[in-house]
């Protein structure tokens, strides 16, 4: 049974979506000339700042081009759907944002991600432009802890951008913006839950098969296998499971501080996200620690799956500067 989606064309989604973004966001965005996939960010880059730039595969919006601006990043780079974006967008975005300070490469650990944004970064060195990369890796599901390089970024990338590019905004050196990159990266854990496929616009078939009544602990945002598929259950029951992850191993002290997101896979609706919310903040507030700030909504997808996931990034001073630091996007204002 095929899927109903709102398309003109699964081959011509990615482009025509890209073109709406940028007729509703001219303050905040543009493309560069002839390279229709790397977006800018007007306001964002300049002489003696670090750049950074994120990107990965369409599908996931408002991950990543909804995150590109003032005081975040400073250009995405935009593959197709749940698929890397190639070298040359990557390498157009890196130049348009090079202010002779470096340029900082973010994105989720996936293997077609590191290939393309390494053969950029080998081709803008012969440029004498310097980029290094920091992969996110917040995705509590997808390896072991004393294999934390292994898993997949998700959801956290909302934080741990955010992060870096207050950091970029601040004029920290480049050895320091990586540095709050990696820091900010290694204090950010998610778990995910889905219980709905989503369909490619290409196919308009689901990517795969859950039952009626189940769900999958864990499951990536490409439909990648999670670490359980379960009877479904209700929402505390869900919550605690993902809370229960994420506390254990976030090893955090009564009095810490943290920032939340409730996100929605894509089809969960606000409702049931703010219903996850409660439940989220009543195991916080047992555990002793501050949420110092909270997002619930849609900031990482997967298409039209059903289900959600909770991000909690473990504060200290210097990441809450960070993440208090402002910014102005077009999908995202702080």
């Amino acid at each position: 049974m095929k899927t109903k989606k709102l398309i003109n064309s699964g081959a011509d989604a990615v482009d025509e979506m890209l073109q709406g973004v940028l007729s509703a966001h001219p303050n905040h965005l543009y493309a560069v000339d002839d390279m229709p996939r790397a977006i800018i960010a007007k306001n964002g880059p300049r002489k003696g700042k670090v750049g950074l730039v994120i990107g990965g595969g369409s599908g996931h919006e408002p991950t990543f081009l909804g995150f590109v601006g003032k005081g975040l990043a400073d250009a995405a780079a935009i593959g197709n759907v749940f698929a890397s974006p190639p070298p040359d967008p990557i390498i157009a975005c890196a130049k348009a944002v090079d202010g002779g300070a470096g340029v900082l490469f973010m994105y989720g650990n996936y293997a077609g991600d590191v290939m393309n944004f390494d053969m950029a970064a080998e081709m803008l060195a012969l440029d004498d432009i310097e980029a290094r990369t920091v992969l996110t890796t917040d995705d509590v599901a997808s390896a072991p802890p004393d294999q934390r390089h292994r898993r997949r970024g998700v959801a956290g990338n909302v934080f741990i951008f955010k992060a870096a590019g207050a950091a970029c905004d601040l004029l920290y050196s480049f050895d320091d913006v990586e540095r709050a990159a990696r820091h900010a990266n290694s204090r950010t854990y998610t778990m995910g839950v889905a219980l709905s496929p989503c369909s490619l616009p290409q196919t308009l078939k689901p990517n795969f098969l859950i039952g009626e009544d189940e769900m999958e602990i864990g499951m990536g945002i490409h439909g990648e296998p999670g670490m359980a598929r379960e009877p479904l259950k209700t929402a505390n029951e869900v919550t605690d499971e993902l809370m229960d992850s994420i506390l254990r191993e976030m090893k955090a002290s009564r009095g810490d501080r943290v920032a939340v997101l409730v996100n929605s896979l894509g089809s969960t609706p606000m409702m049931e996200l703010y219903i996850m919310m409660r439940r989220v903040k009543s195991r916080l507030d047992d555990a002793g620690l501050v949420v110092h700030t909270s997002l619930v909504g849609n900031y990482c997808t997967s298409l039209e799956m059903a289900g959600a996931s909770v991000t909690v990034m473990h504060l200290d001073d210097d990441l809450q500067r960070l993440i208090d630091h402002p910014c102005d996007c077009a999908m995202f204002t702080r």
